[in-house]
């Protein structure tokens, strides 16, 4: 996958009992503890209140979180794997997961749970029991285990993409490094990111978000102030140095969850449309290069031979130039709508067939070739599964 900082994402699925591990790869090493942590104490100015209004909102502010956690703590799960070494199961990982229906079904990340032999799920209150992989989704990054939930443990409701907005706050749910049950508080600190899914492929309209999380959140609930999941946490932003949380967290939003959970719990699997191209956005070099009359769209690189964008007509990149010291690829068309719904970045074409459409739908492409536009209609095909 491209990169474009010296910064690297890193999946959560953490806290290996092995010794050698690879950061790249969310496994952190755990530290032997041989005594009690040392008490740490917050000193803490004290200033005078304006008016008791101001108390009155702090409190309820705390109230909420205690009564949210209260209600929900109980229905996220540690989920500990486990590999076969010579005839012995060994455990691997740790991650999160939460209740979803009353069928004992638990969502997680993929990437906690794939290539793995055996699952344990830890209930808040010690109880451990067995479970069993249902089904996992790479492309989205998702995952759903079966166990059998205690008497009394409610699924978490799920809430809805259109509420949330960039400065709302959000609650995280988990086990970072094994410490079971942990709370902590942030803002949606952005939303529509594209972040790496575990294939080539990218995960569309994630939440961004600084509330803490680390490795071993992975697969537990990003929850609103109503207590609803908004998001799975999957990734964090590290300096490439440490694992730990740098106040830049991703979320899978929940409406790809509404979209995948349901079909993995159905059928086992999900199909995802497919163009069968690839490209980037729009940028100024090549807007010069092509002397394009546009300056926003999502420019078409490469064609999959065989596609639908292919067998449509498309056309990919057929050369490349030198364009103010940078090389440039040309030639190709220009994407500027997808159903009438304007196009301005290659992320807009990917979120748009991720949540509005299905594989053998018919979509209309509104395309730019040789400074003239022209609508090219297409049947969307199913994702190839890498």
């Amino acid at each position: 996958m491209p990169k474009f900082s010296k910064n690297t994402r890193i999946v959560l699925s953490i806290f290996t009992f092995f010794s050698l591990v690879s950061l790249a790869c969310g496994i952190s090493v755990p530290q032997a503890i041989s005594s009690q942590p040392t008490p740490v104490v917050e000193v803490v100015e004290a200033n005078p209140t304006t008016s008791s209004s101001e108390i009155t909102v702090v409190t309820n502010e705390d109230q909420v979180l205690v009564d949210m956690y209260s209600r929900l703590n109980s229905s996220v799960v540690n989920i500990t794997v486990y590999l076969d070494q010579s005839g012995t199961l060994l455990p691997y990982a740790q991650g999160s997961g939460f209740v979803y229906d009353d069928q004992g079904h638990i969502i997680t990340n993929a990437h906690v749970v794939h290539g793995i032999d055996a699952v344990q799920v830890t209930f808040s209150d010690g109880l451990i029991r067995d479970a069993t992989i249902v089904a996992e989704d790479l492309f989205s990054d998702l995952a759903v285990i079966k166990v059998e939930v205690p008497s009394g443990i409610t699924p978490i409701p799920v809430g809805n993409m259109d509420e949330l907005a960039v400065g709302q706050t959000v609650v995280a749910v988990g086990n970072p490094f094994g410490f079971e049950g942990t709370l902590t508080t942030g803002i949606i600190s952005a939303l529509g990111r594209s972040i790496p899914s575990q294939t080539r492929y990218s995960i569309p309209q994630a939440i961004q978000t600084d509330a803490a999380i680390n490795p071993g959140n992975s697969g537990g609930p990003l929850l609103n102030l109503k207590g609803e999941v908004v998001g799975v946490v999957d990734q964090i932003e590290t300096t490439g140095t440490s694992g730990g949380n740098l106040g830049v967290g991703f979320a899978i939003p929940v409406s790809i969850l509404r979209r995948v959970v349901p079909a993995l719990i159905d059928t086992g699997h999900y199909d995802w449309p497919w163009l069968g191209l690839s490209g980037n956005t729009v940028y100024p070099g090549l807007v010069k290069a092509m002397n394009l009359p546009v300056e926003q769209g999502a420019y078409v690189g490469t064609l999959t031979e065989g596609g639908p964008a292919q067998e449509a007509g498309l056309q990919g990149a057929t050369d490349t130039v030198t364009q103010d010291g940078l090389t440039v690829e040309v030639g190709g068309d220009v994407i500027t709508a997808i159903d009438g719904q304007p196009v301005k970045t290659f992320d807009d074409v990917l979120v748009y067939l991720s949540l509005k459409t299905s594989p053998g739908q018919e979509v209309t492409l509104t395309i730019l070739r040789a400074g003239k536009y022209q609508d090219v209609k297409l049947q969307l095909g199913t994702r190839p599964i890498e």
